[in-house]
Parts: structure tokens; sequence; C-alpha cells
């Protein structure tokens, strides 16, 4: 029986069980990835130049949101293609169809929201950060969406922002959320936040989990580089929520971080 680690076995575990580090790219395949990046930010940009302003005048004028959703889908397929980004959907039969639902994801990389956005569902709120609303023409988009600011940093304003989310999602729109609050710099899960499962526990609606794999790989922290690879987007048991209140949260937490951990679980490198 094994009572006692040395250091060193220490050191062997915590590099058995963390995600393996992404390789630099070097040659011909950095150079071509550089110019796929370059491509897809000026697509992106001049997509956004082109139809955002009337696509954003016409969704306010005559209230009607879901043409920003339809430019939306638009705009991150096209920078997909050109980023030479794919998704591989595994589970797609757990999404909850025709029913309104708070998707969980872990977060590595700046890919994650829209490759999600995109594959997941047709008209998927979010809550963004405050900062975010200082950007030309998404910005503004943003709030006309339905999507909902969140001050990080003000901890009055973020509940007020989970409450309102809650009543969103309880008239019927769908939410993704990322629990962990920002990018894991090394693919490792982070202790999971409350909100969204607050919101869920408050609307009586299912939470699914999902796991997304080759984020990290496509655009790690801090890189602007976009690398051509095929991400992994995995769907797990939607657990419910209907009878739960929010002494229940921690133990909802729980259920849907177990069901993440086990998706990512084939990334482990055991040798």
């Amino acid at each position: 029986m094994r009572l006692m680690s040395s250091p060193a076995d220490d050191r062997d575990g915590a590099a058995r069980s963390a995600p393996p580090a992404v390789p630099p790219l070097r040659g011909v395949a950095l150079v071509v990835a550089a110019v796929r990046s370059f491509a897809t930010y000026l697509g992106i940009s001049v997509y956004v130049i082109l139809v955002g302003p009337l696509g954003l005048l016409v969704a306010w004028l005559f209230k009607w949101p879901g043409l920003l959703f339809v430019l939306s889908h638009g705009g991150v397929g096209l920078g997909l293609a050109l980023s030479g980004i794919s998704a591989r959907l595994t589970g797609a039969e757990r999404i909850p169809r025709g029913r309104t639902a708070v998707y969980c994801a872990n977060h590595t990389s700046n890919i994650d929201a829209p490759l999600l956005f995109h594959v997941l569902h047709p008209r998927l709120h979010m809550l963004y950060k405050a900062e975010f609303g200082r950007m030309p023409i998404l910005g503004p988009a943003a709030p006309v969406a339905g999507f909902i600011p969140v001050e990080r940093q003000n901890h009055e304003q973020s509940q007020q922002a989970v409450d309102l989310a809650a009543e969103s999602v309880a008239r019927g729109n769908s939410f993704l959320v990322f629990p962990e609050g920002t990018r894991s710099r090394t693919g490792e899960l982070l202790p999971f936040k409350k909100g969204g499962f607050i919101m869920a526990i408050k609307a009586q609606v299912p939470i699914v989990p999902v796991a997304i794999l080759g984020g990290r790989a496509a655009m790690t922290k801090g890189s602007r580089l976009i690398r051509p690879v095929t991400v992994d987007v995995r769907v797990g048991e939607p657990i419910a929520t209907a009878g739960m209140t929010l002494d229940d949260r921690d133990r909802l937490i729980a259920l849907a971080r177990t069901q993440i951990e086990g998706m990512l679980a084939p990334i482990v490198q055991i040798n």
C-alpha cells in the first residue's frame, strides 16, 4: 500500500494528467497558417462592414433579432472556411431540439464561442464581457440580439446579468455559458462558477454539458494565429433541473463537470 509519494512521482502524475502541449508551427505550415489567419481577419472585417450596419438597422427598426443570428452564422461560417477549421459533432442526438436549454462548455480558446454558436443551435444566446460592447457594429448588435453584458469585476452587475439571463431563458431563449469564466491556458478544467447553473435552475430548463476538444490547437490563448484543425464537439446527456432549487446548484455543477471531464478524458495521454 502506497502511503506517500515523492516530488518526482507528483511531477510525473501531473505530466500524465495534463493535456498535451500544442506544438509550435514551423516552416511552410507556419506560413500557411499566417496567410489563412490574415485572410480570415480580413474576410470577417469586410463581411461585418458590408452587412453589419444595414442588418443591425433592420433588426432594430423592425424588432427582428433573428436576422442578426442569420448574419452571424454567415460570418462564422465564412471565418471557419477561410481559416480551415472544421467541426466534428458527436452526440447531436442529445441536443434537446425544440426545447430551451443552457449549454455549458469548457473553454480554452477564442474559437470556442463562435464554433459552438454555429454548430449547437440556430439562435444560441450568450453572456458577453462588457468590453465587447465597445467594438464597432458588433458591440451595438449584441444587445439587439438579446445577448447580455457582464462586468466581471462588478459582483452586483454580474448578479443582475445572471438574473436577466434567467428571465430570458424562461422566455424560451437558449444560452451558451462557459462556467470556468475564462480560458484555460493548459486545457485542464478550471473551477466552475455558479451563474449558468443558477440560470438553469431558476428557469427550470436542462443543462446540456458540452466538451470542445481542439480549440486550443486552433488558437492558443494570447495568440492571434489560427491553425487549420478539426475541432471535436461532444454533447453530453442533458441534466434535468425540474424540481431543483438553488440549494441544488452545487450538485448540478458536480453532475455537469463529471460529464465534461468524461468527454475530455480521451485527450489525456497515459504512458
